[in-house]
């Protein structure tokens, strides 16, 4: 769980309010010398820029600023700069709500003078008698003109330094639609001779509330894009903000920035733990479920290891602290959930295309509404021609548009962090939801990677314990897990065994060595075949065995058969349970291991998985990911081991469980923070969950925009005398950026597909 390379930077962005903003601060990096790729992500208002090392960063801020946004570069400690974003997001929201709030006030008086004298003839003959017509336009003037050069000056400032760039964004069609009603209404109240007969109409308050709704819609934005970092700020808020620390003989309560490795913390009953580090006394149960998402309790004593931000349970603990900072678990994690909410998946790039042309078209269809109603239109021409142009400006904005994929991204892959499931690389969101062949190690993967002592037959004249004793005399010289496993058994029975002499490790077929004066050896049917000793009567007991996925070993002892045992390594328990899931997906099941096809085929039968491929080193695992490839299929691996990290970055989806080897997770792109296989399913149901979203606000912010254009331009006018009014336009538009980032964050709802785990993570 590194941190970016040194030839990256990542920038906090200010100011950007559509997709055609986040393309033009793209744009503005990637044209400063030395930056070889730059990606915008308006939801998390960030930048990832990569250049050649020993590139200034100031020129990237200066660029930015240049280009009309504010920007600052994130440093290391990700914590300080998640804390002050989070407090510029928060005065940002105050100032938007005071903009509105004056824009509301400013723009109620307009509304009702214009649209109240046409809904009521009392209050139009009301108006008429206090007021007057021409007093009541010019107190609109001036109201509307506040509200245009206060709370609304920015769409002016961005949006005309946009269209003076030629690189026009929704800030220039609202400054373009709302300047235009107003100029037209000036124009009107001033010199009206200057229009021709019938035309000296006024449009205040079609300026005043395209303003202020789109400031609602902004409002409400802001709230909604709030909730989509809930993850991170979860996260973050496991942190510790202190820890007691001994030192000098002496304990003190510091800040956590304060800690440093090899210090000794207390962590007390009910606590966090503050940071990552090994017991050195007393114990306890510690609630690791941020981590692994395990939820019972795990056992902690001397020599364990324990994870910054788990929760302590009632027993008190003394640690020695291994890592601090940005260099804890917890902090990798957060770096692996922003790093995929700020990902570029495939399907964006239809959208930036999109984007990339749909400002300019929609100012050109704007032109070509005005006129064609200046030309055919019905009198007064040019205050009709000038409602349905100003209307094609505002119902088109992109903001939806800009927001569609990266909020679904960070509200989904929050929630996949929240199941356990980290996506180290954000494109493996996408690839997983068309993944047709789950293939799977098996020892530490499908199996628990402990092989335990499950069955014993011990032969007439041979006691147990002395047989088990002295066998493990001898497997004590060995590696293998099956030696572990047999020493394991011993020392659970409390036998202590004497030491072995001569001990010889017969590859592929067993070991020996001398105890006590007789030898002993231990291995398969072949070995004993060797031996001369007869094995007959016990040869369909370890067939049943073999069949079950065990491993079963002869013990002969002084030249006599002694004992026949057996050494399962058991099934993760919820394997068939992921394995059930993956099938009802219609995906298929793959087992590659390096283990022999007998024990491979038994676990593969005890699992109902469709295909076998046994006995395969690391680069027979790759060749049969390529075989499967090559067939058009797509692949995800999933795998826990150092040798499993070839196949890991040879799939299409490499899926590491987060118990496994540190390679092995760097290896992949998506990490499961715990040994349970039923999150398998789970990443590939998140994954279709959220495409699917995804495809839900692209339909809504795109064909939404495009179907209202015509009824915006006045086509049903003629015949039906169907047609929008600039404020229903504003206020449509606005809603339809809500309505995205309301339905990006249904997927915080989104629930596990199968039901025990469901029940777990509820």
């Amino acid at each position: 769980m590194s941190a970016p390379s040194s030839d990256e930077v990542r920038l906090s962005i200010s100011g950007m309010t559509c997709a055609a903003c986040a393309r033009r601060v793209e744009r503005a990096l990637g044209a400063v010398p030395g930056v070889t790729l730059a990606h915008v992500n308006l939801a998390t208002e960030r930048a990832q820029v990569r250049r050649q090392p020993g590139q200034d960063a100031a020129a990237l801020v200066q660029a930015v600023e240049r280009a009309g946004y504010r920007a600052a570069v994130l440093g290391r400690d990700e914590s300080a700069a998640r804390r002050r974003q989070d407090q510029e997001r928060a005065q940002a929201l105050r100032r938007q709500k005071a903009a509105f709030a004056a824009a509301a006030l400013l723009t109620l008086p307009v509304f009702v003078l214009e649209m109240g004298s046409h809904a009521s003839a009392a209050l139009h003959h009301w108006i008429a008698q206090a007021l007057g017509a021409r007093n009541s336009h010019a107190l609109q003037a001036v109201l509307t003109t506040l509200v245009l050069a206060g709370p609304g000056r920015h769409f002016f400032g961005l949006g005309l330094n946009a269209l003076w760039r030629r690189q026009p964004d929704m800030n220039t069609l609202v400054a373009l639609g709302a300047g235009a009603a107003w100029g037209y209404s000036m124009v009107s109240l001033l010199a009206p001779g200057w229009l021709p007969a019938g035309a000296a109409h006024v449009y205040f308050e079609a300026a005043a509330v395209i303003v202020t709704l789109i400031l609602l819609g902004r409002l409400l934005e802001a709230r909604a894009r709030g909730r989509t970092s809930a993850a991170i700020t979860r996260l973050a808020g496991m942190q510790a903000r202190s820890a007691l620390v001994l030192r000098d003989g002496r304990q003190a309560e510091i800040p956590i920035a304060g800690i440093r490795v090899g210090d000794r913390v207390r962590v007390r009953p009910g606590e966090r733990v503050p940071v990552d580090g090994a017991v050195e006394s007393g114990q306890s149960y510690v609630n690791e479920a941020m981590i692994t998402g395990e939820a019972a309790p795990v056992r902690k004593q001397a020599g364990d290891s324990v994870t910054g931000g788990t929760q302590n349970g009632s027993g008190s603990l003394t640690l020695r602290v291994a890592r601090t900072g940005e260099d804890t678990v917890l902090a990798g994690i957060i770096r692996m959930v922003q790093a995929a909410q700020e990902a570029r998946l495939p399907i964006q790039a239809l959208v930036d295309r999109v984007t990339a042309w749909f400002v300019p078209a929609v100012i050109g269809l704007a032109a070509l509404t005005f006129a064609a109603w200046l030309t055919w239109g019905p009198a007064p021409a040019l205050g009709n021609a000038l409602v349905h142009a100003v209307t094609v400006l505002i119902i088109a904005c992109p903001c939806a548009m800009g927001l569609a994929t990266p909020t679904s991204i960070m509200v989904g892959t929050g929630r996949a962090a929240e199941l356990g499931i980290l996506f180290r690389q954000g494109d493996a969101l996408q690839a997983l939801r068309d993944i047709d062949v789950v293939a799977f190690d098996k020892t530490g993967t499908l199996t628990a990677g402990r092989p335990a002592l499950t069955d014993w037959i011990a032969m007439p004249g041979f006691a147990r314990d002395t047989v088990l004793r002295r066998l493990a005399a001898v497997q004590a010289h060995s590696e293998h897990p099956i030696a572990h496993a047999i020493c394991a058994a011993a020392r659970e029975q409390g036998l202590h065994w004497p030491a072995a002499e001569h001990f010889e490790a017969l590859v592929g077929a067993g070991v020996r060595a001398q105890v006590q004066g007789e030898p002993v050896v231990a291995g398969g049917a072949r070995l004993m075949h060797q031996m001369g000793l007869d094995i007959s009567a016990w040869q369909a007991q370890a067939g049943a065995w073999g069949d079950a996925g065990g491993t079963p070993v002869f013990v002969a002892v002084g030249g006599r058969l002694a004992a026949l045992l057996c050494v399962t390594d058991p099934l993760q328990p919820q394997a068939r349970q992921a394995l059930a899931a993956l099938h009802a997906q219609g995906v298929r099941t793959v087992m590659m291991t390096g283990d022999n096809a007998h024990t491979a085929q038994a676990v593969a039968r005890q699992l109902g998985m469709d295909q076998v491929h046994a006995e395969l080193l690391p680069e027979g695992k790759t060749a049969a990911l390529a075989g499967l490839r090559g067939q058009g299929l797509r692949v995800a691996f999933v795998g826990d081991g150092i040798n499993d990290a070839p196949a890991l970055a040879a799939s299409d989806v490499g899926i590491a469980l987060g118990t496994g080897t540190d390679i092995a997770m760097e290896s992949a792109s998506v990490v499961l923070m715990s040994a349970d296989l039923r999150r398998v399913p789970l990443a590939i149901s998140l994954s279709r969950a959220t495409l699917a979203n995804i495809r839900q606000n692209l339909f809504w912010a795109f064909f939404y925009n495009v179907a209202l254009i015509p009824l915006a331009a006045g086509l049903l006018a003629p015949r039906w005398g169907i047609s929008l009014t600039p404020a229903f336009a504003a206020g449509a538009m606005a809603l339809s950026s809500v309505f995205v980032v309301g339905n990006a964050l249904r997927l915080k709802r989104f629930a596990p597909p199968v039901a025990g785990l469901r029940q777990e993570t509820a």
